[in-house]
């Protein structure tokens, strides 16, 4: 990434969590005014704050219990250090989590195409995600291919479509109302015969039962791997950051159907509850890949746990 590609994925974060930022940093501020240290009252606002902002009750706990103990060691912390303290806590926490952010849009080098399934429900964001991924793969020289597998939603399929012709990159579809299975099978049929560097496959979006989700995808797994025997490289998990708790219980019900190995939190521009990007990171597991801060193709960015924090709580 070059310097400038850095400053404008700065300023697009920044933008982005505007909304989330201006509504926590204003919290912060008024919990804070007239106090000289951070007591117990701070603490029971503080918790409320991160909570608002959807962090989720667990990760917020072990924030509080962090503040908590590192006040008990140095004995007194003023409301000023607050800001600085809650920074440093957070980012140490995801930190703690077994898994390296991404620097760019990679995939590992590999002798078959990288295969990525996407799962999540309608509404997401999920056919835009696949779109503006295949376009930031394809300008870094990436040959892709896409499978519209969602064939239960119509204009799933025709949104793919118009994705591909946008970009410049082939998409494989049957139409509506047929087998998800075999536009995956063809997708990645025609991505060995092209020698893609990656495929990415759309899958239907409902929110069947677990055993009828859990079916569905292995079904689409078992195919790719008649081409590909390791496929799916990835699944990955697209997340609607403005629904706040609402994004937690997808995450769990995704989890629990199929081995989800990344996630993608899409819509964090137009909401003030980004803090759940940090709940979903912590208390998950799995790597946030992507996060989309914005409705360009450049937008939606390879996420960063450090960079984030930082935006979060810039101009203060």
């Amino acid at each position: 990434m070059g310097i400038f590609d850095f400053f404008n994925k700065k300023e697009s974060l920044e933008k982005g969590l505007e909304k989330t930022k201006q509504s926590f940093l204003g919290n912060l501020t008024r919990i804070i005014i007239g106090k000289t240290r951070v007591d117990d009252d701070v603490l029971d606002q503080l918790e409320e704050t991160l909570i608002g902002a959807d962090v989720g009750v667990e990760t917020t706990i072990k924030i509080i219990e962090r503040i908590q103990e590192r006040a008990a060691k140095e004995r007194y912390i003023s409301s000023n250090e607050l800001n600085d303290i809650l920074k440093e806590e957070i980012v140490a926490l995801l930190e703690e989590n077994n898994f390296e952010d991404l620097e760019d849009f990679i995939i590992p080098k590999l002798s078959t195409p990288y295969v990525i399934m996407v799962v999540g429900v309608n509404g997401v964001g999920k056919t835009t995600t696949i779109g503006k991924l295949a376009a930031q793969y394809h300008q870094r020289g990436k040959k892709v291919v896409l499978g519209a597998g969602d064939t239960f939603r119509a204009a799933a399929v025709d949104q793919l479509k118009l994705w591909g012709e946008r970009v410049g990159v082939p998409v494989v579809d049957h139409g509506m109302n047929t087998d998800p299975a075999s536009v995956a099978f063809d997708a990645v049929k025609t991505a060995v015969e092209l020698k893609a560097d990656v495929v990415i496959i759309d899958t239907a979006g409902r929110l069947h039962t677990k055993v009828n989700l859990m079916s569905e995808l292995t079904k689409i797994k078992k195919v790719m791997q008649k081409f590909i025997p390791d496929a799916p490289h990835e699944v990955l998990l697209v997340l609607d950051g403005s629904t706040g708790q609402n994004a937690f219980i997808q995450a769990n019900e995704f989890t629990k159907a199929t081995d989800v190995t990344a996630m993608a939190i899409t819509k964090l521009d137009g909401t003030a509850k980004g803090g759940v990007v940090l709940g979903i990171s912590d208390q998950f597991k799995i790597p946030v890949k992507y996060i989309g801060v914005g409705e360009s193709v450049n937008d939606l960015q390879v996420f960063n746990r450090r960079e984030f924090v930082e935006s979060l709580f810039s101009n203060q």
